[in-house]
């Protein structure tokens, strides 16, 4: 893992305590409330109240329009049409709308593009199939804003069309009957963050009388809050009351398919919050789609059959089965790109292409490397004609803008600052790497960051943390689950779990001793030991067992207690730089050119170990290094490789080679290239 910077906000315990005791509520849940900028009486009040009234639907721009075509063609008995999309929000939109729609005597059925050989939105050889089925309206959930040509055939062809959408705007719209969007700029309301299925539930709310709207939220919160879980919208405000009561509705939930769904996923008796629906439902949701076709997702949703419902919940999560496992093989492939060309990690932004890779899964794998590296990463899988990437960025660099500055070699592009995805010809995709870097070079890139909530002691730890925090749930965007930081703990010991893929770290300090977990790390991938002084960020999770609540501790990211994040950071760009072969000024040499004493110090602690992590932060912290010396120690290491007295072994770890004789150091390629550069 990449090193971080970690952020701990400025806490204003006074007013804390103040509002705390005017509000009756622990003064750690009102300091986290003000750290979010929710930091007035009223605002927390309406933050932490159980229950809110939602806004009129009619309030959204063109909503009067898409009721009165749409119940012109129940009324009618003309044939609609659901064009919903693939992923989870999609899927539970459409599920939304046509159950909604079916239970008002409606002649309606559904179509989810296929994501491998459609793509997302309405394409015309889809449209032709629903005409020639007798649709007479179309309706879009989650998708359709962007729709120009789609929309003009539509009309073309005879039908009708309704667009629900909440994707960006673009400058002009599609022709439709209506378009129900919450970021058109002719709206003015006070909230527009829902996801699809938000949007598609303030349409079955206009389409009811404003008395059965409590009645409609029982009905089909659960739905909406796992569309509005997983499209990652902020958790605040509608949403928030939505994803409340969806909670709420999942945990005594009668449908067959959401109880089939809840037990494949191993969460069939735990009690469901947004966090649980994020990692247990929404994946296995969202790879139907990626590996077979959504419309199972939709039929499970609908599913009151309790024996059909376990058999397409069984499909779905062999699904997320094969999609991680496609995930692992492809994440294989692009780490044996670099270790053929090792120069690719220099780049500021991280660009793999293959043939033939699962394109529902690349932009996980492209999250899995952001992670890694901690810069900016895209995935390109090709036929050997076209090709199509799908990137994910770090806050603060605009991954949309950056592809943007490649708009002129792609065929389709679409997304936002953090994640975005697009088309290009096989041939144009060396030129796209060159591209975007060119552009990244233009703008000063931001460091990776973990954003804390708190410092906290381990004797700190107790259930009712948890307990103080609930008031706050459900988390999730714009309202993420606190993130916590224990500093200068002495690890213990490491034990390997669940075969070798996860660890159990027994910590300490003076006071107190905790047993933490670290999830998705290998004995090999964590270079840490016995006896390191180190910091952890972590989330803690409620544990039930046995009619027992503990504690449990999630560590989400770990440093050693000496070296400095920005030190370390700074002297990895600076060796990229150097890399790269890029000029420098006098100041930049002098701090990436190791002398033949730290050369010599960096080959003897080698040697006196048999081998190291290929981790130079953990080096820096065992030659009592704050990072200071960072770029050097990269350097030297790069100039032992060159004189054949080290290597990397390709597992993570450093090692002498065999048969070691004396070397002139002088005759590093990359020593002499810094010297006479001066």
């Amino acid at each position: 893992m990449s090193r971080k910077k970690w952020i701990l906000p400025k806490t204003d315990k006074q007013r804390a305590v103040e509002l705390a005791e005017k509000l009756d509520i622990d003064p750690l849940a009102a300091s986290l409330l003000i750290s979010r900028n929710i930091g007035s009486e009223k605002d927390i009040k309406d933050f932490c109240s159980e229950s809110g009234a939602l806004s009129d639907p009619f309030e959204l721009i063109d909503m009067d329009k898409a009721v009165i075509t749409i119940a012109e063609a129940v009324q009618n008995g003309e044939k609609i049409t659901v064009f919903g999309d693939y992923d989870a929000d999609g899927v539970t939109a459409t599920a939304i709308l046509y159950s909604f729609l079916e239970a008002q005597g409606a002649d309606v059925d559904y179509y989810i593009p296929d994501r491998n050989t459609e793509g997302y939105g309405m394409n015309k050889t889809a449209i032709k199939n629903i005409a020639d089925n007798g649709t007479k309206l179309i309706i879009t959930v989650d998708n359709g804003i962007s729709a120009f040509e789609e929309s003009e055939y539509i009309y073309e062809l005879g039908m009708h069309l309704v667009i629900t959408d909440h994707h960006k705007v673009p400058d002009r719209l599609p022709k439709a009957d209506a378009i129900v969007n919450p970021h058109r700029p002719d709206n003015d309301i006070p909230f527009d963050e829902w996801a699809g299925a938000g949007v598609a539930f303030k349409l079955i709310c206009a389409l009811s009388d404003p008395e059965d709207t409590d009645i409609l939220i029982d009905e089909y919160s659960d739905l909406v809050t796992i569309g509005t879980v997983a499209d990652v919208v902020t958790l605040t405000g509608e949403n928030r009351i939505i994803v409340k009561n969806g909670t709420e509705r999942l945990n005594a939930s009668q449908r067959a398919g959401i109880i089939a769904l809840k037990n494949v996923a191993g969460v069939g008796e735990k009690t469901m919050t947004s966090t649980t629906v994020a990692f247990s439902l929404v994946p296995r949701i969202n790879a139907i789609g990626r590996m077979k076709h959504s419309s199972l997702a939709v039929e499970l949703l609908l599913c009151d059959e309790p024996e059909k419902a376990n058999e397409l919940a069984g499909v779905l999560n062999e699904c997320n089965i094969s999609r991680q496992k496609t995930e692992n093989e492809i994440t294989m492939e692009a780490m044996q790109q670099l270790a053929d060309n090792p120069g690719m990690i220099y780049d500021r932004v991280l660009v793999f292409d293959g043939m033939n890779w699962h394109g529902g899964v690349i932009g996980i794998v492209a999250s899995r490397f952001v992670e890694k590296f901690g810069k900016p990463c895209i995935v390109i899988t090709s036929d050997g004609v076209e090709a199509k990437g799908s990137g994910r960025s770090i806050e603060g660099f605009s991954l949309y803008d950056a592809i943007n500055s490649a708009n002129h070699i792609l065929t389709h592009f679409g997304g936002h600052v953090l994640a975005a995805g697009f088309g290009v010809k096989h041939e144009d995709i060396g030129l796209f790497r060159k591209i975007i870097n060119d552009y990244a070079k233009t703008v000063k890139m931001p460091y990776p960051t973990v954003n804390m909530d708190f410092r906290v002691k381990p004797d700190f730890i107790t259930v009712d943390i948890l307990d103080t925090f609930s008031i706050l749930e459900p988390f999730g965007a714009g309202n993420p689950q606190p993130l916590f930081g224990l500093y200068n703990m002495k690890i213990e010991n490491i034990v390997p779990v669940g075969n070798g893929k996860h660890l159990k770290l027994s910590l300490s300090n003076a006071n107190a001793n905790i047993t933490a977990m670290k999830f998705s790390t290998t004995p090999e991938e964590f270079h840490y030991r016995r006896g390191d002084i180190v910091s952890i960020a972590a989330r803690f999770e409620r544990n039930e067992f046995m009619g027992e609540v503990r504690v449990s501790i999630h560590v989400k990211d770990i440093k050693d207690s000496f070296t400095d994040d920005e030190k370390c950071i700074d002297g990895r760009r600076l060796y990229e730089k150097v890399m790269r072969d890029e000029a420098l000024s006098d100041e930049e040499i002098a701090s990436a050119l190791p002398s033949r004493n730290e050369t010599v110090q960096v080959y003897k602690y080698i040697r006196n170990n048999k081998s190291i992590p290929d981790d130079i932060e953990v080096l820096c912290y065992r030659l009592n290094d704050d990072g200071e010396n960072y770029c050097k120690y990269m350097i030297a290491i790069e100039a032992l490789t060159e004189l054949g007295l080290i290597s990397n072994d390709g597992n993570g770890h450093i090692r002498l080679t065999e048969n070691q004789s004396k070397v002139d150091l002088d005759s590093s390629p990359i020593l002499r290239k810094l010297k006479e550069s001066r």
